[in-house]
């Protein structure tokens, strides 16, 4: 990924976007930071502990069933590259119905129950606040989730400070974190069309392809399950090397456990399965989408 000509706003530097990152969690003491591994998370938890003392800074990775297994090494190696004490939970969001049936606003759901869990431990521990990796993109986009952070109390310098997906990777690689060109990678239940229920089973068919996927080297990455049919997002860079591998790439997804396994000509869009709530006249489904 290039990173030529982003900048980190008008008139501004590096230095001084840091600067007003840090400031933003300086007088809280000390901090959790909610911390997925993702290139967001990694710069909030990285300016976390460079804006506090040393020793107040706990990363907490919640590792269940719509995380991928090898994002977990990825964050602990990362959390220890930082001298940041680093723990690991599981807060079942599956066990809430509310997150299962997989609503529109499913999001939600799972944030309060992440944000309660690491409020109600920031207490226990004695931290000052709770940290998240949320920037100022994700206020434009379709986020439930946003709504569980500001009700929980949740701190988001990146959103505050106005910092923008871009601009968190141009910091990142001012920083030299390795994570600074990492692909964007939400949890596994955004591959689920709202209104399909989201089970353990299914989670694990599509962390099976993604792994298998990843592992072959294809970078951005998603299967998003319609029932009997893998939908594969790709890159679009990596179209033709995955219609060229199809072969392959079927018998494993088949062997997944999916019936058919579908390659989406438009490639990789983060997303893609709000289309359903936007799309004039429609409603999003709770059976089978038409693909596309």
């Amino acid at each position: 990924m290039s990173m030529e000509n982003v900048s980190v706003g008008p008139g501004k530097t590096p230095e001084g976007r840091l600067e007003e990152l840090e400031a933003i969690v300086a007088d809280r003491g000390s901090a959790l930071v909610a911390f997925s591994g993702g290139v967001d998370s990694c710069l909030a938890l990285a300016v976390a502990a460079r804006a506090l003392p040393e020793g107040s800074v706990l990363a907490v990775t919640s590792n269940n069933e719509t995380y991928l297994p090898s994002e977990l090494g990825q964050a602990e190696e990362f959390a220890r590259s930082l001298g940041v004490e680093h723990l690991v939970v599981n807060t079942r969001e599956l066990d809430d119905p509310n997150y299962a049936k997989n609503p529109t606003n499913r999001c939600y759901f799972c944030k309060s129950t992440l944000y309660s869990d690491l409020h109600r431990m920031a207490l226990e521990r004695g931290y000052g606040c709770v940290v998240d990796g949320a920037n100022k993109d994700d206020e434009g986009d379709y986020r439930p989730g946003r709504k569980a952070a500001r009700e929980l109390g949740v701190v988001s310098p990146l959103s505050v400070a106005g910092v923008s997906k871009a601009e968190v990777r141009a910091l990142a690689k001012h920083l030299g974190l390795p994570t600074w060109d990492k692909p964007a990678l939400a949890c596994l239940s955004s591959r689920f069309p709202y209104g399909q229920e989201i089970t353990p089973e299914k989670l694990a068919q599509v962390a099976r392809a993604e792994e298998f996927m990843r592992s072959k080297g294809y970078r951005q990455v998603r299967v998003r399950h319609h029932g009997e049919i893998a939908r594969l997002e790709v890159g679009p860079d990596e179209l033709e090397r995955a219609f060229a591998e199809r072969e392959e790439i079927s018998a494993e997804l088949e062997d997944a456990g999916f019936l058919y396994v579908t390659l989406d000509l438009a490639g990789y869009k983060s997303g893609s399965l709000n289309a359903a709530l936007t799309r004039p006249g429609k409603k999003p489904k709770k059976t089978l989408p038409v693909l596309g």
